[in-house]
């Protein structure tokens, strides 16, 4: 895989902006693991090479356990490793990333809301829409893994 452009240094402004955005996003939602559990999961769904070897090595460094970050892209086969509250926030990160059917599910987004209080609820929407961006952006410039944007 080549890198088609260095995309982040011609748009320096937007990328402060998007991180920003990012820290924004995460500052509300209280719970950091759960946020890189819910950003790695976009991030594979998304194929974004880039950010899940970065959301894999800050969950490594936070010290989640092995099994958590591997078994990740089955957690709905992984039976008790993930919280009830994980378990809904991944099932909104997989509803808004996917769009399969054009639109977020009743039941997905009121589990969520059944774990999450209103402005958590929002935060955790704003920080999965700010990591697809990012895959957005990455998987379209192919942003190498490991490189600093």
């Amino acid at each position: 895989m080549t890198q088609r452009m260095k995309f982040w240094s011609q748009m320096s402004a937007f990328g402060r902006a998007q991180l920003r955005l990012t820290t924004a996003a995460k500052e509300g939602l209280g719970d950091p693991v759960l946020a890189e559990l819910v950003v790695l999961r976009a991030s594979q769904l998304n194929r974004c090479a880039f950010c899940i070897d970065m959301h894999v090595k800050n969950l490594r460094e936070a010290g989640v356990e092995p099994r958590r970050i591997d078994l990740l892209p089955a957690w709905e086969e992984s039976g008790d490793l993930y919280t009830a509250r994980e378990r809904a926030a991944l099932a909104l990160t997989e509803a808004i990333t996917v769009l399969t059917d054009g639109f977020v599910l009743d039941e997905v987004y009121a589990q969520a809301a059944a774990h999450f209080d209103e402005t958590e609820l929002a935060h955790l929407i704003a920080v999965i829409v700010a990591i697809n961006n990012w895959n957005r952006v990455n998987v379209t410039v192919r942003q190498p893994p490991g490189e600093e944007l």
